[in-house]
């Protein structure tokens, strides 16, 4: 019975609400840079390479044999390093992607908590600790003036 209640408790006090928001919009974050990466991206950067299939490549360890028939006798051995090439380089241009994408999401962030910054409104919660701070800053002046 305390195990349920335990559980209740963590669902209700939102950390399971929040996990479960955090996955909902990481999914659509991920479908965003996917179609970024996919539409945007590769198209002008498979021009570069000129119609270079990464994922043909591999190291034969053993060439398949064929009979006089034309039956396979031995089966070909592979290292298909091409394949780990290409899910590497797309794992770096996504990665690299969410970065440019998340450093312009922050820059956004600063400018808008910016209290100097007068082309974007200030957030009420940065204009009232704009406030409290020039406040408490008269408080010590007036402070030190009273203890000289």
């Amino acid at each position: 019975m305390k195990l349920l209640q335990e559980f209740k408790d963590f669902a209700v006090k939102g950390n399971m609400i929040d996990m479960a928001i955090g996955i909902i919009i990481g999914a659509s974050f991920n479908s965003v840079i996917d179609v970024l990466v996919k539409k945007i991206l590769l198209p002008p950067l498979s021009l570069l390479s000129s119609g270079v299939n990464l994922e043909s490549l591999k190291l034969v360890l053993r060439p398949k044999q064929i009979d006089d028939l034309g039956n396979q006798v031995v089966e070909e051995v592979t290292i298909n390093y091409g394949s780990f090439v290409e899910t590497l380089l797309d794992f770096l241009i996504v990665g690299f992607t969410i970065f440019i994408v998340v450093k312009f999401i922050n820059k956004l962030n600063r400018q808008a908590e910016d209290p100097k910054d007068k082309t974007v409104s200030t957030p009420k919660n940065i204009e009232l600790l704009t406030k409290m701070n020039v406040l408490l800053e008269e408080q010590n002046r007036l402070l030190k003036k009273q203890t000289k």
